[in-house]
């Protein structure tokens, strides 16, 4: 696991949902709700259209975290979230995080995700362990 003190960030994480994305997610992880998959109804209920899937966006938050630690997703120990803002599909997702405690191999951070000003995921509290 690369070294981490106190202060110091992970390095950014970027990636941009396509437009089918939603669908694909739906399917995937059984969540049909209208609002990720159906442009007009999601429109009909005041959303400016689809809706990323909020596990879409943590799942982001969680790959940021392995990603900074070389890419084992078992070093991932917990992640806490709390969801924001509507994330929106064709929109680049920036995940930042800082080093809030390292104790040992145990490294702590505090993160979040946003589109351009939309913070999308915050207060996010994760834990990583070398492996």
């Amino acid at each position: 696991m690369a070294s981490f003190a106190p202060g110091d960030a992970l390095p950014e994480f970027r990636v941009t949902p396509d437009a089918g994305l939603t669908r694909r997610y739906a399917e995937a992880s059984g969540d049909m709700n209208p609002i990720h998959i159906d442009e007009e109804f999601a429109k009909s209920v005041g959303l400016p259209g689809c809706i990323l899937h909020g596990l879409y966006s943590m799942a982001q938050v969680a790959k940021a975290h392995t990603d900074a630690v070389g890419g084992d997703p078992r070093s991932l120990r917990s992640l806490e979230v709390q969801f924001r803002g509507m994330g929106l599909p064709e929109q680049e997702i920036v995940v930042t995080a800082k080093v809030a405690e390292v104790d040992g191999g145990r490294i702590v951070t505090e993160a979040e995700a946003a589109q351009g000003d939309n913070r999308i995921i915050r207060n996010a509290r994760a834990e990583l362990e070398a492996r």
